[in-house]
């Protein structure tokens, strides 16, 4: 158990504005995560490896991208004993995002609103945060993390620290039209530091983004980022997994032509879900009507259902990574059953803390079945 008492904490970050406080939490695991106080946040990493994309996770709990948009704390995560961390999302030039409120905790339902607006600070500044983590410069494999066998277990057998997903998107000011430009940009600049990279088409914040999802536009984007990872990894040698990361806000057609697309193109994953434009669960309570994607416990069975769909359409094998309204060892235990390999978290990080890696990571060791 970490030593951070964030049941004394929250009510004073709660007390705060809501990204006051996240940016307070986030300078302090800056802070923390390269200083003897490091023991603060210190939690055993729960063994329950699986190997996915070629990929091994030591677990299969990971950090949901958009808590850690600049990768100033992987360090911390990995201490807090995820066995995945996906940090983003990076847009090429950095964005101040959407004005300010922008965040909103809704805490009868144990959920946050937020329009935040891929807020960042550009890929230079991220790319150079990433490789100043000291678990990636002592993964297995050298400067990216992983090796050419794409973070399986090294040669002397050890275990990659943690798997890093790097998350890109594209500006607000780039035309939607002109979308696969920035993709491609921030692919490449992220490709030799990722163990994967995470494709983001489903933020509800910036204008647009999600028509992505739409046939056309997919099939455009998704041909274009596999032609130039097929690019990269013939230059470097190393095949880095691609995932796409899609909203619980869609139908069923929706789904099925999506996941006719991941397969057709050769994608390695698919990240189920995105915050959800649905208010029907939070209706009445304060705040409810801000603009934003909606997290937290409203969103556990809306992108239960969208996994479960995914399972059924891309069969038993297809990498689904799952996230939305974890707050429990059970809800993460539900995913699973839904069809996903692996859970992330985030919101459920605000209202529970650390405590809540630790909770999830063995309640589905204990649940893996023989």
């Amino acid at each position: 158990m970490s030593l951070l008492p964030y049941p004394l904490l929250r009510p004073f970050l709660f007390c705060l504005d809501a990204e006051k406080a996240h940016d307070l939490a986030l300078a302090q695991l800056e802070r923390l995560q390269h200083s003897p106080l490091r023991a603060l946040l210190q939690q055993p990493r729960v063994a329950d490896p699986i190997t996915l994309a070629g990929l091994r996770f030591p677990n299969r709990v990971g950090l949901a991208a958009g808590l850690d948009k600049n990768a100033r704390c992987i360090d911390a995560w990995g201490a807090l004993g995820f066995g995945l961390v996906e940090v983003g999302t990076v847009t090429p030039l950095a964005q101040a995002g959407n004005p300010k409120p922008r965040i909103f905790r809704l805490p009868q339902s144990q959920a946050l609103i937020n329009r935040l607006g891929f807020n960042n600070d550009g890929l230079a500044a991220f790319v150079a945060n990433v490789r100043r983590s000291h678990l990636r410069a002592q993964a297995p494999g050298g400067t990216a993390g992983a090796s050419s066998s794409n973070g399986a277990i090294g040669t002397d057998g050890a275990a990659p620290a943690l798997v890093l997903g790097l998350n890109i998107g594209k500006n607000a000011a780039t035309p939607i039209e002109r979308a696969s430009d920035d993709y491609l940009t921030a692919l490449e600049a992220v490709y030799p530091h990722a163990d994967y990279v995470a494709v983001n088409i489903s933020s509800p914040n910036t204008q647009n983004l999600r028509a992505l999802q739409s046939d056309a536009a997919l099939e455009q984007l998704l041909a274009a980022l596999a032609q130039r990872r097929a690019e990269l990894s013939a230059a470097s040698g190393v095949r880095r997994p691609l995932f796409i990361k899609i909203a619980p806000d869609l139908e069923a057609e929706q789904i099925e032509a999506i996941a006719a697309a991941l397969l057709r193109h050769g994608m390695d994953g698919v990240i189920a879900t995105n915050t959800t434009l649905s208010r029907s669960a939070v209706q009445g309570q304060a705040h409810a009507d801000e603009a934003g994607g909606l997290s937290g416990a409203p969103l556990l069975h809306a992108s239960n259902a969208v996994v479960r769909a995914l399972r059924q359409r891309l069969g038993p094998h297809f990498p689904i990574i799952g996230v939305g309204g974890i707050l429990s060892g059970a809800d993460a235990i539900s995913k699973i059953e839904a069809g996903a390999d692996l859970v992330q978290l985030y919101s459920g990080l605000i209202y529970r803390g650390p405590a809540l890696v630790l909770e999830v990571a063995q309640a589905l060791q204990r649940s893996r079945r023989p």
